[in-house]
């Protein structure tokens, strides 16, 4: 289940709430103490560039300042754009037949953000959004801008409210609230005590009648009156950029996912950056008609997707409630999309769609990828069969707010396969030896670290986790494995946790999951480390085949020979159908990991 938290719009946390740094993350300058000392400045002719250069050899590189950061919230974003683009098309969800310009939808959040702050909502409370995307979830994502498991999420942040449908599909959503919180169904609406979620007050239905609970269209409507109005006017005035805005629950790739707490700073920086790299403003509206299958409650989905249309006044189309391939297609063939986002894995299903040449994709140009690595492989299957020249890969992390490396959209197509793309504007970037913290030399492998405004405000609750991963020095420790190039390209090789050590040397499964996707056979692959009594580790690779295609293990090992050394190829080739998922698209491959253990008998 997912759960996105976001603050009220009047919501000013102060510095000592708990788990949240108590000064925001400041973009440092050139120096990095002792382990910068040999690092020299940028020269005028580098500084002049159109892209950072990594400097003296080392990698370490800092994004270009030459614009200034935004220092507004994102209801002033929204209402920015409403006024310069009134009567463009801002949302489309066709499922459930709504199609809002800017200035309908900054009037429909003005309500519904009025109707919040009148059922009693004030500074600093959390409502969660629970359930797929629609409707709901962009107006309460921006509403509240203005204005794992459940009970793990809710407790975890304190949730005073939360917004579901009453089911999606086999999930009964009221059900199990119920569950957890069995007082509701006799509750005064707006009045829930709960014994097991005590800070749980409001509970709000976004479509039927629920004993305990309030319409959202009535929350709305009660918005829409002169007062409330007059309220929500009132406490925008005391509202910073610097407040909080999201609780961002991480992916839970590695493990139980953590809160991460962004500002308005955070996000409305990070998405206007992401639009200026992709040069959205010298675009027409027609070729920024963003298709959008990924979930909001990532951040790929609520910033790279809701913010970035926020900010650009470019139309954001929601394709399905949850990921669907084929529903892609027919949105793009619909709607005319020209700009696409998702993960690897969900790019991989819309390519093998069986009816995929029956779609008119010709009004395609561009999209990001991100989320996870991206095999080569994919990268130039999306270029060439679904049109998107213009196609970038995104990385970063919750955390950081998301993008901190990206291509340009001109960059190459070996550039955009082979690499991450370039640092991030008003973004510091370092690769450091993990046993000793130091920087590492252009091409050498290590763990990347991140420093700049982007960096989250901390973990939600958690200020010990917080530390671990930010340092006093304000760089943030990504767990990312990856070498830097000589013009400053980020090649993402790994997660030092996933990273295999069999007999004293280290194996990169990226590396190994790249050369197999070069199999003609072959539609998926993930590599992990399975424990060994002698080796200490051995490779598995897990290989799920395209359909109707058939091959063994002995194959499979023999189109290793002579490719890879021989300590990479794998002892183990395990045939699969699918890959434990998180709910966001992303492979677990500790839980990968603990099958194959189990599967092989280890």
């Amino acid at each position: 289940m997912a759960i996105y938290v976001g603050m009220l719009r009047l919501a000013t946390l102060c510095a000592r709430s708990p788990g949240v740094l108590g000064t925001r993350a400041i973009l440092a300058g050139c120096g990095q103490e002792a382990r910068l000392q040999a690092v020299r400045p940028l020269s005028s002719r580098e500084a002049d560039a159109t892209v950072p250069l990594p400097i003296g050899g080392f990698s370490y590189v800092q994004g270009f300042t030459n614009n200034s950061l935004l220092h507004k919230t994102v209801g002033q974003c929204l209402e920015a754009t409403a006024q310069r683009v009134p009567d463009r098309e801002a949302l489309v969800i066709s499922q459930e037949n709504i199609r809002l310009t800017f200035a309908q939808l900054k009037e429909e959040v003005d309500k519904a953000a009025s109707g919040l702050l009148s059922l009693g909502l004030c500074k600093g409370d959390r409502l969660g959004m629970w359930g797929p995307n629609s409707y709901a979830w962009v107006l309460m994502q921006l509403a509240t801008a203005q204005a794992m498991e459940l009970e793990y999420a809710l407790k975890k942040v304190g949730c005073k409210a939360l917004a579901f449908p009453k089911q999606f599909k086999s999930q009964q959503y009221y059900q199990i609230l119920k569950q957890i919180c069995p007082e509701l169904e006799k509750a005064e609406p707006g009045a829930l005590n709960s014994q097991r979620l005590p800070d749980l007050t409001t509970v709000i239905s976004v479509d039927d009648p629920l004993p305990g609970t309030l319409l959202l269209k009535e929350v709305v409507a009660a918005g829409g009156k002169e007062w409330h109005r007059a309220q929500l006017q009132y406490s925008q005035q005391f509202l910073s950029c610097h407040d909080p805005i999201n609780i961002l629950f991480t992916s839970g790739t590695t493990g139980r996912p953590k809160g991460a707490t962004l500002s308005h700073y955070n996000i409305v920086n990070n998405s206007n950056l992401i639009g200026e790299r992709l040069k959205l403003h010298l675009k027409t509206p027609e070729e920024t008609r963003m298709v959008l299958p990924s979930p909001l409650y990532h951040c790929l989905g609520s910033v790279g997707g809701t913010m970035v249309s926020l900010m650009y006044g470019t139309t954001l189309i929601l394709s399905s409630p949850t990921f669907d391939g084929k529903k892609v297609l027919e949105t793009i063939n619909k709607e005319r999309g020209s700009f696409l986002y998702g993960t690897p894995t969900m790019f991989v299903d819309i390519l093998n769609q069986p009816d995929f040449s029956s779609y008119d994709i010709s009004s395609m140009r561009g999209g990001v990828v991100g989320g996870a690595s991206a095999p080569p492989e994919l990268i130039r299957a999306m270029i060439d069969k679904l049109n998107m020249k213009e196609m970038v890969v995104a990385y970063g992390t919750t955390e950081n707010s998301p993008v901190t490396f990206l291509n340009f959209p001109e960059d190459t197509v070996e550039q955009k396969a082979e690499s991450v793309g370039r640092v991030m504007p008003h973004t510091e970037a370092q690769i450091v030896n993990v046993k000793t913290g130091t920087l590492v030399e252009l091409n050498t492998p290590g763990e990347l670290w991140i420093r700049g405004y982007c960096v989250m405000l901390g973990y939600w609750g958690e200020p010990q986790k917080t530390e671990e991963m930010i340092g006093q020095d304000k760089w943030y420790r990504t767990g990312d494995i990856a070498v830097m190039d000589k013009q400053g390209f980020c090649k993402i090789v790994g997660r030092s946790k996933d990273m295999i050590i069999r007999g004293g040397e280290n194996i990169y499964p990226t590396e190994l999951e790249d050369f197999f996707h070069t199999h003609p056979q072959v539609q998926e692959v993930q590599v992990v480390g399975v424990k060994d009594y002698r080796m200490g580790e051995e490779i598995c690779a897990c290989i799920r085949l395209k359909k109707g295609e058939k091959t063994t293990e002995e194959e499979i090992k023999a189109f290793c020979k002579g490719k890879l050394s021989h300590f990479k190829i794998p002892r183990y080739v395990v045939f699969v159908t699918n890959f434990p998922l998180t709910v966001s698209g992303k492979i677990q491959k500790f839980k990968l990991r603990e099958q194959m253990e189990q599967h092989l008998n280890l």
